[in-house]
């Protein structure tokens, strides 16, 4: 249907997540109705964030140097250590502008299935960067089986100076309760608050 070079080109970007067939498609059509330098700059752009974007030293963030700018901000409270499994869930986060505090990148979660144990992950290093001033760890993970295996294992890992929290659970803003999961509906009646 489609000359070689362009099936591979849609197959590319089908490598991305939550791109289908047709969006797929529709991208890979606009890059051949795009200018040549603008394809350029495109892929340059790409090549150049893949290159130069690393992982923080100390938490494992986004960076195009040693340390991100949120480990720098001297401004950030260093007793409260957000944990989370993945670099974009910081920036998840960092969308609210309402925590503070510091972050951590487990880098995946515990995952008895896809066979992800705790030595895969920076459990070592987050533990490493407990010390006097660190008085509580939030564990920012999706409420899956593995969000609360890795959750289980990190309380069992810490020391009980350290206070640990997690995000609360329930029901969305709008949501139906009639639609609402087992697990989700329980949530809610467990993390209820008084009116």
């Amino acid at each position: 249907m489609y000359p070689l070079e362009l099936q591979k080109l849609i197959e590319l970007f089908k490598k991305l997540p939550g791109v289908g067939n047709k969006t797929a498609e529709r991208y890979a059509l606009l890059v051949l109705e795009m200018e040549e330098a603008e394809v350029e700059e495109f892929a340059e752009g790409l090549l150049d964030a893949k290159r130069k974007i690393t992982e923080c030293e100390i938490c494992g963030n986004y960076t195009n140097g040693k340390h991100c700018d949120i480990c720098l901000d001297a401004q950030r409270d260093e007793s409260v250590i957000c944990v989370v499994s993945s670099a974009r869930d910081i920036l998840a986060i960092e969308k609210l502008n309402s925590f503070q505090g510091r972050y951590h990148v487990l880098g995946g979660l515990i995952s008895t299935v896809n066979n992800v144990m705790p030595n895969d992950l920076n459990i070592d290093k987050l533990l490493l960067r407990l010390n006097d001033e660190v008085k509580e760890l939030i564990l920012a993970f999706s409420p899956t089986l593995e969000g609360e295996t890795t959750a289980l294992y990190l309380s069992k890992k810490v020391d009980e100076s350290v206070v640990i929290s997690h995000l609360a659970q329930g029901l969305p803003m709008g949501g139906q309760l009639e639609y609402a999961d087992e697990m989700t509906l329980l949530r809610s009646f467990e993390n209820r608050k008084k009116v």
